[in-house]
C-alpha cells in the first residue's frame, strides 16, 4: 500500500503541479507554452562567503512550444508527470528506470539516457529542487563511513527505528544509501575526515584510525556522489561537526574533488544549497608537502595545466580565495603533482603516525 507523502512531498507537488497548471492555462487561452529554468553554467553563478557555496545569478533560457521543441517540450511534460506520480505514491526510480518508462511514451520517448538525464536536470533546475526530492534516483554509490558515528534510520517496513553503529563493521564500512534526508545522527567525534580515495580510507580504516583520532572516516571515491555531500552535509550541520578534506597533490583533487564538495558546481547550481559543505576546510596534499615530505611526484599534464588556468580565470570561488591562488600558482611553478600515497614512500603507515598529526596541530597549513 502507497504511503502518505510527507510535508516536504506535498510542496514538490504543488511545485509540479504549478507548472503544469501555467502550461495548461497558455493552451487554454492558445498561447504558446514556455518554460523557463535557470542556465546552469560558471558564468552564471556568484560565490559568497557568507553564503558559502554557488548562487545563481539571474540569467534564464526559456524553452518555448514549437516545432522544433515539439519533442523535448512533450517529454519534460511526461515527465513531470512521473515525477508527480511517484511523489504522491512515495515510491522512487532510478535514472535508467526512468528512461526505460519512457518506452512507453510512444514518439515522446527518449532515444539514450543523455537525453532523459538532460531534461531531468531541466525540471531539477526549473522546480528549484533536488531530483531525490522528485523521487529519481542516480544508480551510483554513496561512500563509505566508518568511526565513532551512529546511523539513526528506519525499517522499511515497520517504520521503527534502526541504529547503525560505524565501529562495528570489521574491515568494512557503513555505505551512505541514495537517501539521506530522513537519517539521524549520534556522535561524540571531533571532526570528520573525508577522503578522495578508497585506498587511502582502507589503510586508515584498518589501522582503526578512526579511534586514535576520535573521527568518522569517509570515502569519497573521487568526485562525491550527491548522497555522499548530502550525509556528509547533514553532519556538518545537525552535529556542529568540523569536516576536513584529504585529497591528492592536483588540480583535479582541488578543484573537482574539494571545490564541489565545499561550494558545489556551475551546472548545479540550483541545488547547491543542499550538498555543498561550506564549513569544509582543505588540508591534503600542498606543493608545500611535496617539498618538505619530499614526495615521489608526476609531472603535471596538460590537462592540469588547463584546469589551473580555467579556474584563476573563470571560477568564482578561485578568484575569491588569494590563498587558492597562490597554492595552484605554487603547483604550476613546481610542474608537479602527488598522490597521498605517495606518502608511502617514508613507511606505509606514515600517514597515521606523521602527516595527519602534524596537519590537525598546524591549521596554518590548511587552505579555505
Amino acid at each position: 500500500m502507497a504511503k502518505k507523502p510527507a510535508a516536504y512531498q506535498e510542496k514538490v507537488l504543488e511545485a509540479i503541479h504549478d507548472i503544469s497548471s501555467g502550461v495548461y492555462k497558455d493552451i487554454i487561452k492558445k498561447s504558446l507554452p514556455e518554460l523557463s529554468m535557470p542556465l546552469r553554467a560558471l558564468n552564471n553563478v556568484k560565490y559568497d562567503e557568507k553564503q558559502g557555496y554557488f548562487e545563481l545569478l539571474g540569467k534564464e533560457k526559456e524553452r518555448t512550444l514549437s516545432a522544433s521543441t515539439i519533442k523535448t517540450f512533450a517529454q519534460t511534460l511526461r515527465m513531470l508527470a512521473l515525477a508527480n506520480e511517484i511523489v504522491k505514491t512515495s515510491d522512487m526510480a532510478t535514472k535508467r528506470e526512468v528512461y526505460y518508462v519512457s518506452k512507453n511514451w510512444e514518439d515522446a520517448k527518449f532515444d539514450e539516457q543523455p537525453e532523459s538525464d538532460t531534461v531531468m536536470d531541466d525540471i531539477e533546475a526549473m522546480l528549484r529542487l533536488n531530483r531525490e526530492q522528485l523521487g529519481f534516483y542516480p544508480e551510483e554509490k554513496g561512500g563509505d563511513v566508518a568511526g565513532q558515528l551512529t546511523v539513526i534510520d528506519k525499517d522499511p517496513e515497520t517504520g521503527k527505528e534502526i541504529k547503525i553503529d560505524c565501529t562495528k563493521f570489521g574491515s568494512g564500512a557503513y555505505s551512505v544509501p541514495t537517501s539521506v534526508e530522513e537519517l539521524q545522527f549520534e556522535t561524540d567525534a571531533k571532526f570528520v575526515l573525508a577522503i578522495e580515495t578508497a585506498g587511502m580510507f582502507q589503510r586508515l580504516n584498518s589501522h582503526n584510525y578512526w579511534k586514535k583520532a576520535n573521527c568518522i572516516l569517509i570515502s569519497l571515491g573521487g568526485v562525491p556522489t550527491r548522497s555522499c555531500r548530502r550525509f556528509i552535509r547533514r553532519l556538518s550541520d545537525d552535529m556542529k561537526i568540523p569536516v576536513y578534506c584529504f585529497t591528492d597533490g592536483d588540480p583535479y583533487g582541488w578543484l573537482n574533488i574539494y571545490r564541489t564538495l565545499k561550494v558545489g558546481s556551475g551546472n548545479a547550481a540550483h541545488i547547491n544549497k543542499y550538498f555543498c559543505v561550506p564549513k569544509a576546510k582543505f588540508f591534503g596534499i600542498t606543493a608545500k608537502d611535496i617539498l618538505d615530505y619530499k614526495l615521489p611526484t608526476h609531472p603535471l599534464k596538460d590537462v592540469d595545466i588547463k584546469r589551473v588556468k580555467d579556474g584563476m580565470k573563470n571560477d568564482p570561488f578561485v578568484l575569491h580565495y588569494k590563498e587558492w591562488q597562490k597554492a595552484l600558482t605554487d603547483l604550476v611553478t613546481l610542474k608537479k603533482r602527488a598522490e597521498q600515497q605517495a606518502l608511502a614512500t617514508h613507511g606505509l603507515n606514515f600517514v597515521i603516525s606523521d602527516y595527519l598529526p602534524e596537519k590537525l596541530e598546524n591549521p596554518k597549513t590548511w587552505l579555505p
